[in-house]
């Protein structure tokens, strides 16, 4: 079991539905990894207990599964990810340039032309 950081939580509330009272909280909630909630049916007894314990294990299972059978899916976007982190740069390099040649154009135009004497 673990304690969950201020990220995570904003996460979490964000994908799931808030009750009446708002759902504020004191402290920020614990969560269970696989091998808490195996601990945990050890030492539920109850059949509901041991019913919805099944459940999760299962739901564990299954996100394992189907993390493995995308794992290309997560190197091609943390591929992409880096490439666009360096787009970023890029991009602000071009914007800066192309700021500095706005300015050097509103300069050359203030300047008079002509004879001065």
């Amino acid at each position: 079991m673990f304690q969950l950081n201020k990220k995570e939580y904003d996460n979490l509330k964000s994908q799931i539905v808030i009750s009446r009272w708002g759902g504020s909280r004191r402290a920020l909630p614990y969560a269970f990894t696989e091998h808490g909630v195996a601990m945990l049916s050890s030492v539920l007894k109850s059949k509901t207990a041991i019913q919805v314990n099944i459940r999760i294990m299962r739901e564990f299972v299954d996100f394992r599964k189907y993390l493995l059978s995308h794992q290309d899916v997560l190197i091609k976007l943390e591929a992409l990810e880096s490439k666009v982190a360096s787009h970023d740069v890029k991009i602000l390099a071009v914007f800066e340039a192309l700021k500095q040649l706005v300015e050097e154009d509103v300069k050359d135009k203030q300047k008079k032309i002509g004879f001065t004497p």
